[in-house]
């Protein structure tokens, strides 16, 4: 990774560097720099979550980007999904996401889409990191008369309105079905409520007024408590939550129990494989994901291509490997056929779909996967050392991976957008899973918290 990007675009506590005004400025010179060619005036789509700090970065960065000669077409809060798609289907030169996704609201981030609708790779964020430190950009400036103009897209959340309801499948309908949505005070907000009403459902919705600071506050995928009571409460078929920019899913089943990403993709792969629709009988997921995954997928025939944590890496094994379907246990799941990232509403349709083709209700599917008891612990840490260069906790580490043997797993890792180390322990009982994920957890702040 380079100075700015790190796993999932550039990420920081806004108005502090690199998530300042002057910095948005620059990358939206260096942005424009990069997409520019002769005798075509570029264009570049800028979407944001509902942030207050999103004011503030997407003006600096249209003026970055006008100033270099380059259009700059906003279309104001819309899912991460909805931006990769507005850009493809616009046929502009790239698209710009204003979020932190599931962070507090006081961080935000920008990470940038190709026009094919992809994040761009390391190579190209590479590249904008070298326009942005090496001064030059100032050399660059068209004259007066070759600035750009930035225009707001009204219709941008009818088209992704659209391109959701062709995800689902044209025989069914969701009428009579009860579906209560988690909105996370983020970018669903407005999209996803009006797609599965505009498919026949009742839609109760949840935590769906921003303010600028209520995102992800104690909602949304990481915090999927109420969800769980409504859909009890209100007798629902079924619940999901999204996480602040909309790429993720959760769902909760009529019963209120909590389904992880992990389920979701044993229980799409499955229904893809039974149409004949499961290239190559494959399915990628990360190291992140469940022992109960790969045991599941063994048992069903299914292939599983493994990564390390990030999105980009489920998508370069995705398209490496021929796979339709991949993702992550947060709930982050790329569904190839239908879109190029991942995308929490389209993946809350793709349930819902397997859930008319087969009759079944979701916690009947959900016994598809048994999932192993698992504890994760998030450390602030003040610096991220190479984790086998501290013998006490590389040590520790070793020790609970001998005790597991083939019973669970142990994987430390750092954040790639935070400070912070993250523990994880999967074992036989919620106990010892417990008990080891606390011994390693409580090393790794004593040493480098």
């Amino acid at each position: 990774m380079g100075q700015l990007f790190g796993t999932d675009g550039i990420r920081g506590v806004a108005n502090e560097y690199p998530m300042t005004a002057e910095m948005a400025l620059n990358i939206g010179r260096a942005t424009a720099c990069l997409f520019k060619r002769k005798g075509h005036t570029p264009r570049i789509i800028i979407g944001k979550d509902t942030r207050i700090s999103g004011y503030m970065l997407e003006n600096a960065l249209v003026s970055g980007i006008c100033s270099m000669g380059v259009n700059a077409l906003l279309v104001g809060p819309l899912p991460t999904p909805g931006i990769a798609f507005a850009t493809n289907s616009m046929r502009a030169d790239a698209g710009i996401v204003i979020s932190a996704s599931h962070n507090p609201f006081q961080d935000n981030g920008i990470k940038i889409f190709s026009r094919e609708g992809f994040k761009l790779p390391d190579e190209k964020e590479l590249e904008i990191e070298k326009l942005i430190f090496s001064n030059h950009m100032d050399t660059l400036h068209p004259s007066p008369r070759e600035l750009g103009k930035a225009y707001r897209i009204e219709d941008a959340r009818g088209r992704y309105i659209v391109f959701l309801k062709n995800t689902f499948p044209k025989m069914f309908s969701l009428e009579g079905t009860k579906v209560v949505l988690d909105c996370a005070y983020g970018a669903t907000y407005k999209v996803a409520p009006e797609t599965f009403f505009e498919l026949g459902a009742n839609v109760i919705s949840l935590f769906d007024k921003p303010n600028g600071e209520n995102i992800n506050d104690h909602c949304g995928s990481q915090y999927p408590e109420t969800l769980m009571e409504e859909v009890v409460k209100e007798r629902a078929d079924v619940g999901f939550a999204f996480d602040g920019d909309g790429d993720r899913c959760i769902a909760v089943d009529e019963k209120g129990s909590v389904l992880t990403g992990d389920q979701i993709m044993a229980i799409c792969a499955n229904q893809l494989k039974k149409e004949g629709q499961l290239v190559n009988n494959m399915l990628v997921s990360t190291v992140m994901s469940n022992v109960g995954l790969g045991i599941a997928l063994k048992e069903l025939g299914i292939e599983n291509a493994v990564t390390q944590v990030g999105d980009r890496y489920v998508l370069e094994e995705m398209q490496a490997k021929g796979a339709v379907i991949g993702g992550e246990d947060s709930g982050h799941i790329i569904f190839l056929e239908h879109h190029t990232t991942g995308d929490g509403i389209a993946t809350a349709l793709q349930i819902l779909a397997t859930m008319k083709k087969t009759q079944k209700p979701l916690s009947e599917l959900a016994q598809i996967m048994k999932v192993l008891p698992q504890k994760l612990v998030n450390v602030d840490v003040k610096t991220k050392p190479e984790l086998s260069t501290i013998p006490e906790i590389d040590q520790a580490i070793k020790e609970v991976e001998k005790r597991l043997a083939n019973t669970g797993r142990v994987l430390v890792r750092y954040s790639g957008t935070q400070n912070m180390c993250r523990v994880m322990v999967e074992g036989p009982t919620s106990e010892e899973t417990e008990k080891y994920c606390r011994q390693i957890a409580d090393l790794v702040l004593e040493k480098i918290g």
